[in-house]
């Protein structure tokens, strides 16, 4: 006969056992297990006490979890609450009449406060963010612990209730004061720096090597209040103390920063180092794609998206990747698709808001893109990118006066910097009555930004119209003394067709389609020439008065025989 089980084995309950499994991370057998004795329960309810029924309740629920399975843990974790209660009545009678008595079992019962934090995961997995505040908001103050506090603060923060979310992110720091998470939260709820820092100072000064971290407070304070050009000086600051250097976090916030502030070309170059250093990184990785595919790199956007699903295809950056590459080859519903999938796994995703929002504008439907850059604006108000593409918007369904308003509110909101000024002139432009005003606008953002690709694009627009060639070509020489940009480029070229200077126009449209092959307006430009050098060719004709700034619009042709193409397939969209 085999030999018999230790005693510690054989004297330990069956549900012991599930919780031994349990805690040793055995899910799948749990589920088994807690699933056939739950069964056996509710056909003899005499075989288990209350409190062993909770205890194969929690167990059942939370290998349900495990296994995704939400809905279902929720309604075990309900009825496992419920059962709680009905124990606490009878030891209260049990603990009146004097027979209480304390067993090992009863002292190492799941916590309840635990339960209800499984429940809000579920909740907020299942995107009942609602329910997810009532279950945890139901939990006493005192008894709540950080990481209750943490959930409740972003939950809070996600739905609009500010006051709330700032009094939970405040409780985690006075529990956790290191949790730099939660000043981020903080500093993004417009709570002020010195304020945070203050809650931190007791730890600074007693703990070694933290000097940096007020610094650190500093600079993210500047980033939510978007002050671009002062969170780059101290997070460089930061960045160059040898302790801190080569870190990914702080270079991807750098990288961010210069993207904000307009400056691609450094932002390209910190995100391209942030990756060397981790080969895995996700975070920023959606902006990095959507500015290479600005330039024209639709065969490293590809390369890219495909390292990214490689790495995860439950994060919302490989999805808006991809999508970028698809919209940059003017296949605008499958960027629309892939767009709608980031959101779906990160709502709070704006790269993927202003790709949808984008596809959706150049789909025609611009009131449908309209929502998305607003909620875009409401999760990311420091962006100025998230305001042109809404005002972008009210231009093309010829709502000046609203593209005006915003455009003014943005000036106001954000300071006047080359951005802001830009972006208002771009409103004026659109005014026959305020062509003087975008003017200056533009001369002012030139001044303090004379490489600013934006500004130089809409001044050249306002030369043009005036027919100011060679002020235009003496503009664009200037702007490209120190950058190469294909946009900048291809307009070069176009004035220098309208001085009849067409040997060097056709150099600059080589230069632009070198830069961009899928640059539409510099191939018709060069096909143009090309065809007024034959003898054949009479005629001569100049336009140079449709001038697109970004050239990010794209023309709609072939996008409706595409809807119908993608409208109705829900399958896998790899990259091809």
């Amino acid at each position: 006969l085999p030999s018999r089980p230790s005693r510690s084995a054989g004297s330990m309950s069956v549900v012991e056992h599930v919780r031994e499994m349990a805690a040793a991370g055995l899910h799948s057998n749990v589920r088994l297990l807690s699933g056939l004795l739950l069964t056996m329960s509710g056909n003899n309810p005499e075989l288990f006490s209350p409190s062993q029924k909770y205890q194969l309740l929690v167990y059942h629920a939370d290998s349900l979890f495990h296994d995704k399975e939400y809905r279902n843990a929720v309604s075990k974790y309900t009825m496992a609450l419920q059962q709680k209660k009905a124990l606490s009545k009878t030891s209260k009678v049990r603990s009146s009449t004097g027979n209480a008595t304390s067993t090992p079992q009863s002292q190492c019962l799941p916590s309840e406060i635990e339960v209800k934090y499984k429940m809000a995961e579920c909740y907020t997995m299942l995107k009942h963010d609602k329910d997810a505040i009532a279950i945890l908001d139901g939990i006493p103050s005192r008894q709540r612990t950080p990481k209750i506090n943490m959930m409740l603060a972003n939950l809070y923060k996600k739905a609009g209730q500010e006051r709330s979310s700032v009094t939970s992110y405040k409780e985690v720091l006075r529990q956790c004061p290191l949790a730099l998470d939660a000043i981020l939260g903080l500093l993004s709820l417009s709570v002020k720096g010195a304020e945070v820092a203050s809650m931190t100072i007791n730890i600074i000064q007693s703990i070694p090597n933290l000097d940096w971290l007020s610094v650190w407070i500093k600079a993210y304070a500047f980033v939510h209040t978007g002050d671009n050009t002062r969170a780059i000086n101290t997070i460089c600051s930061l960045e160059k103390k040898s302790l801190l250097r080569d870190n990914v976090d702080l270079l991807g916030s750098l990288a961010d920063l210069y993207f904000r502030a307009g400056d691609n070309k450094n932002s390209i170059l910190k995100f391209e180092q942030a990756q060397m250093l981790d080969p895995y990184l996700i975070k920023g990785m959606d902006v990095y794609g959507y500015l290479l595919a600005r330039e024209g790199r639709l065969e490293d956007v590809e390369n890219l998206g495909c390292r990214l699903f490689n790495i995860s295809d439950q994060h919302a950056e490989p999805w808006v990747v991809s999508g970028c590459h698809s919209f940059y080859s003017k296949r605008y519903s499958r960027a629309l698709y892939l767009g709608a999938k980031a959101i779906q796994l990160n709502s709070n995703s704006v790269q993927a808001l202003l790709l949808k929002g984008a596809a959706l504008r150049n789909m025609g439907r611009v009131q449908e893109a309209i929502i998305h850059f607003r909620e875009a604006i409401r999760l990311a108000p420091c962006r100025l990118d998230c305001y042109e593409g809404l005002i972008e918007c009210y231009l093309a369904s010829n709502s000046i006066r609203e593209a005006m308003v915003m455009a003014n509110n943005v000036y106001k909101t954000l300071g006047a910097n080359a951005q802001t000024l830009t972006l208002l002139a771009t409103v004026c432009l659109e005014d026959p009555v305020t062509q003087e005003k975008a003017k200056t606008l533009l001369d002012k953002a030139l001044t303090q930004r004379p490489d600013y690709i934006k500004a130089v694009v809409k001044k050249a627009e306002l030369l043009s119209r005036e027919q100011k060639y060679e002020d235009g070509i003496a503009l664009l020489r200037n702007a490209l003394a120190n950058q190469s940009d294909c946009v900048l480029h291809r307009i070069l070229g176009d004035f220098l067709v309208a001085v009849n200077e067409y040997q060097e126009a056709m150099d600059q449209y080589s230069i632009a389609l070198s830069l961009d092959p899928n640059d539409q307006k510099s191939l018709e430009g060069l096909q143009k020439m090309e065809k007024e050098e034959s003898p054949t060719d009479a005629t001569q004709e100049e336009d140079v008065d449709d001038m697109e700034g970004s050239g990010e619009e794209g023309d709609l042709e072939g996008s409706d025989s595409e809807a119908a193409q993608w409208a109705d397939q829900e399958q896998w969209f790899g990259m091809q």
